[in-house]
């Protein structure tokens, strides 16, 4: 990628989040994937500093970024108003407008549109900031996009945008890109979860439709159809038909909302066929990305596109978690019991955990000054500019939506328990009455109740619900982590700690969209050590005193060209293997330090930070590498491991020497070691079919890391996406002696389970070995 501020989406991977957000991203990932996406392009977040920059005011609007803890909801709306309309004032420099005119053209004459967000921070791992900042359908002609664009700028500086920075503890300085993308003039639409976003559950998915453009389904307009599908034969396990009171048809109302006939409302969105390739599109997609999905899909005469795809990022292993503040567990000595009171309402269960307080039914955004942290809130429905309001609240129950709606959405990364769609709670439901809150089962009691009715398992569910108790597993479970936005709720999880620190979102955000060259020449180092050693304390707080391995900066020339400045970058013909890694530090020591600068700050006060350095090729580079750390002040450190990534296939003959040169531990990256030992691009989808970490080949490089490792006293692990995804991989590990696998926090649970059934085995077999008969 280079310093471009437009591209087209064909020409974006996941490696280009850091510029182009990951919204598009994902879009451009998919495209490439062969998926149906529809064409558009991107506007990178780059363009929206430097427009900013030139204007004079970025420095002003990053002072303002994150309201002042105490602010007065008045004083928020206030300052949110005035940088909005900075924002809006700027004019835009005429070499990007050229830029987004000639993109806009390429998709045809005056094509509708959809322009939308696409934020750094934005459908990441473990942020999703869904709606927070603004989207527009329906968008046609040159001057309305570029208009559309400068709109989508401004709402990095709305209320809700702001509150929810403040709230997610984002402290970067805001940035945003824009996603341009050829609208779907959609007949049914709507979003499919790969796993089931209300419990965890990932042998499902859920499949939320309604009829016209998926607007009314993400912004809970309309209560919509739920499908759920056996992800393993794509059966259809439970369908509830929602009454879609309205529908949106681009271009033929101002608000494009238009009634659906009432004979029409109870209708089925999806048969059973349309219901069954969404959910096999879905499943690809996640099998693609190795992580589960929420997909935004679309037909539009007969045909399904892939509109948006982002990670999920409210999975929790603890189903049955408590409510926010002010929330009390059902339990205890008082009140009665669920199978003893009758439910005030039901509907659908969006976000686990239960909670008892004071209802606070509010009938318009206004109304939220009556809502006092720990109560209830109950809707109609909710949007983005609810959300100071959501963070009040112990609770959320809505007459409309589904449970990818924003209400659901927010409320379980807010860990609140939701529930949605009950057609009558504000009607049903007094204004400061006593009322217990079960989203898990999606009912709504009366007064205090101790322990709600269990939800019924689906007709097909066969066997009794599984008791799930904490394994204790000799092979400790590590997670892989790339923000300190989801640190306290991963901490949370039955985890052993951080395998695998990915340095590249920390850095870029600590860049401010600047290359580590401009940001020196304009003196600004200690600025980029201290919003690094922010980020990396946080992560390391939470997890005290359970490790957390940092491993250092691993971005390649072509995501360094992207940055402002990035010019200085060599144009490689294939930067995968060029100038990244330990080979870069060698070159630049500079750069390198200030990294150390950062760790050594935070080891001052968090001895369980660690460091790894990936990419090592050769014993002079690694030597040379760990030169520079000694002459550090980190280097006096005695109680900082060293770690090494064992990427490259010569790890296996150079081990013995590393250990000798002083390193602690060694983390097998399997993405890149299979990618080298098989000689496949990971990244492309032509070879797709050759990529396969539990090949032989692959597997006898990782036999042999893991004996040498043992031969010379080394702890090893292996961090990439095999241990997460495939359970036999995560097996094979145990099986030859690993000390550890680092894995995604999706599937740290299914993974503890995966390694204690391994041990058991390996224990089972030894143990009937040894009971033979003729043994001595």
């Amino acid at each position: 990628m280079d310093a471009r501020w437009v591209a087209d989406f064909a020409e974006l991977r996941l490696a280009d989040a850091p510029e182009y957000g990951g919204k598009s991203a994902n879009l451009g990932e998919m495209t490439g994937a062969g998926f149906p996406v529809p064409p558009g392009f991107s506007v990178g977040q780059s363009a929206y500093l430097a427009a900013m920059e030139s204007a004079g005011v970025r420095s002003l609007l990053h002072d303002g970024r994150v309201p002042e803890e105490g602010m007065s909801e008045a004083e928020l709306m206030s300052r949110a108003a005035e940088l909005s309309s900075t924002v809006a004032g700027v004019e835009m420099p005429s070499r990007l407008r050229e830029d987004i005119v000639a993109h806009y053209r390429s998709l045809g004459p005056d094509v509708p549109v959809a322009v939308r967000s696409s934020a750094p921070a934005e459908d990441a791992g473990d942020t999703s900031f869904a709606g927070i900042h603004e989207s527009y359908t329906d968008v046609v002609g040159e001057e309305a996009v570029l208009e559309a664009i400068q709109d989508c700028w401004c709402s990095l500086w709305t209320p809700r945008a702001m509150t929810y920075r403040a709230v997610s503890g984002y402290d970067d300085e805001p940035s945003i890109a824009v996603v341009v993308q050829k609208m779907v003039r959609s007949d049914t639409s709507g979003v499919a979860f790969t796993a089931d976003p209300r419990t965890s559950q990932v042998d499902r998915v859920v499949i939320e439709a309604a009829f016209g453009l998926g607007e009314v389904v993400v912004g809970g307009k309309v209560e919509p159809d739920t499908y759920v599908v056996s992800k393993s034969d794509l059966r259809l396990l439970t369908v509830h038909v929602g009454r879609k009171v309205a529908r949106i048809i681009a271009g033929r109302t101002a608000d494009g909302l238009v009634p659906v006939p009432e004979a029409e409302q109870l209708d089925r969105v999806l048969d059973d066929d349309q219901v069954r390739r969404v959910a096999r599109l879905a499943v690809m997609s996640e099998q693609h990305y190795g992580v589960p999905q929420d997909t935004e899909f679309a037909f539009e005469d007969g045909e399904l596109y892939i509109v948006q795809t982002r990670p999920i990022t409210t999975l929790d292993a603890d189903a049955g978690r408590t409510g926010g503040p002010g929330a009390g567990e059902a339990g205890g000595a008082a009140g009665a019991t669920g199978d003893e009171v009758e439910p005030i309402v039901s509907g659908l269960g969006a976000g686990p955990g239960t909670a008892i307080g004071t209802a606070r039914v509010l009938t318009e955004l206004s109304d939220g000054v009556n809502l006092a942290a720990g109560e209830i809130l109950v809707a109609t429905m909710t949007d983005p500019d609810w959300l100071p309001i959501l963070q009040r609240a112990a609770a959320i129950v809505t007459d409309e939506g589904g449970v990818t709606c924003h209400a659901a959405i927010v409320g379980r990364e807010l860990g609140r328990p939701v529930i949605v769609g009950t057609r009558s709670a504000t009607a049903d439901i007094a204004d400061g009455q006593t009322i217990t809150v079960d989203g898990t089962a999606g009912v709504v009691y009366p007064g205090e109740v101790r322990a709600a009715t269990a939800p019924q398992a689906p007709a097909d569910a066969g066997a009794a619900p599984e008791v799930r108790t904490r394994e204790v597993t000799a092979t400790a479970v590590y997670v892989n982590l790339a923000t300190p936005d989801a640190a306290a709720r991963v901490a949370a999880m039955d985890v052993d700690g951080v395998g695998l620190l990915r340095a590249e979102f920390l850095i870029t955000s600590a860049l401010q969209g600047l290359h580590p060259r401009r940001l020196i020449a304009e003196g600004r180092t200690e600025e980029y050590v201290e919003r690094m050693a922010s980020g990396i304390s946080t992560i390391a707080a939470a997890f005290d005193p359970r490790p957390v391995v940092y491993r250092a900066t691993d971005l390649r020339s072509n995501e360094f060209r992207g940055l402002l400045g990035g010019e200085v970058e060599a144009e490689e013909r294939n930067p995968m293997i060029g100038y990244r890694g330990c080979f870069r530090y060698t070159r630049e020591p500079d750069l390198f330090r200030l990294e150390l600068d950062a760790l050594e700050r935070v080891r001052r006060r968090h001895r369980n930070l660690h460091l790894m350095i990936p990419f090592v090729r050769t014993g002079w580079e690694l030597r040379a590498c760990l030169d520079i750390i000694d002459a550090h002040p980190i280097g006096r450190d005695t109680g900082l491991k060293r770690w090494i990534m064992a990427e490259v296939p010569s790890v296996v003959h150079w081990i013995p020497e590393y250990a000798a040169m002083g390193i602690d531990g060694v983390s097998i990256g399997s993405n890149d070691l299979t990618q080298l030992t098989l000689g496949v691009d990971r990244d492309s989808e032509v070879c797709a079919d050759l990529f396969d970490s539990m090949d032989p080949a692959v597997l006898a490089f990782i036999d042999q890391i893991i004996d040498r490792c043992h031969e010379s006293g080394l702890t090893v692990s292996l961090c990439g996406q095999a241990a997460s995804t495939d359970p036999r991989m995560a097996e094979h590990l145990v099986r030859k002696g690993v000390t550890s696998v680092s894995v995604t926090p999706d599937y740290a649970e299914v993974t503890r389970r995966t390694v204690a059934r391994a041990e058991r085995t390996i224990l089972l077999d030894a143990a009937r070995a040894a009971a033979r008969p003729g043994r001595d």
